[in-house]
C-alpha cells in the first residue's frame, strides 16, 4: 500500500529509526496516519502554512491548527524552535477513525500511536518545510526532494 512506501520515505527523512517500534517505526506511523487521513485531510481550504490543499501535509497541519494547535504547527513550519505537542493533544486533534487506522497499520495501540506521532511529527514537519512554508507538490515529491 502507498502508506508503506510513504512510511519508508518518511523513515529515511527522519534518519531511519526515530521511533522505538523497529527500523523506520517513526516513518511508518506517520505514513500510516497520512494514509488514514487520505484526501479528506486536504479538503479544507487554507492550511497553517497557507499552501498545500493538494498534499496531505497541508491538510494535516490545517486540521491541527483548527484543533487549537496552530502555534505548535506554525513553529514546526517556521525556522525557529519547534514547540512540543503531547499525545493527548494529538488524540484530541485527530479524528478517532484516523488514529485507530494508523495504529492498526503500525501494529500499535492508539495510545502508542498518539505518543509516537507527538514525538516525530514536529521533526518531520520541520524537515519537510525548510524554507518556512509548506511546499507545493505531492508529499512523496516533497520528501524525495528533502532526502537528497
Amino acid at each position: 500500500m502507498a502508506g508503506n512506501d510513504l512510511g519508508s520515505l518518511l523513515g529515511g527523512l527522519l534518519g531511519g529509526g526515530g521511533g522505538q517500534g523497529g527500523s523506520g517505526g517513526a516513518g511508518n506511523i506517520l505514513g500510516a496516519l497520512i494514509g488514514a487521513l487520505g484526501g479528506g485531510a486536504g479538503g479544507g481550504g487554507q492550511t497553517a502554512g497557507g499552501n498545500g490543499a493538494n498534499n496531505p501535509l497541508g491538510g494535516l497541519l490545517d486540521m491541527l491548527a483548527r484543533s487549537g494547535l496552530a502555534d505548535q504547527a506554525q513553529s514546526w513550519i517556521g525556522t525557529g524552535e519547534n514547540k512540543p505537542v503531547s499525545a493527548d493533544q494529538i488524540k484530541e486533534a485527530l479524528p478517532d477513525g484516523a488514529l485507530q487506522q494508523a495504529a492498526e497499520q503500525a501494529g500499535v495501540s492508539p495510545e502508542q500511536a498518539a505518543d509516537q506521532i507527538a514525538r516525530v511529527l514536529p521533526q518531520a514537519v520541520d524537515r519537510l518545510t525548510p524554507q518556512g512554508q509548506v511546499p507545493s507538490g505531492s508529499l512523496e515529491d516533497i520528501i524525495k526532494a528533502q532526502a537528497l
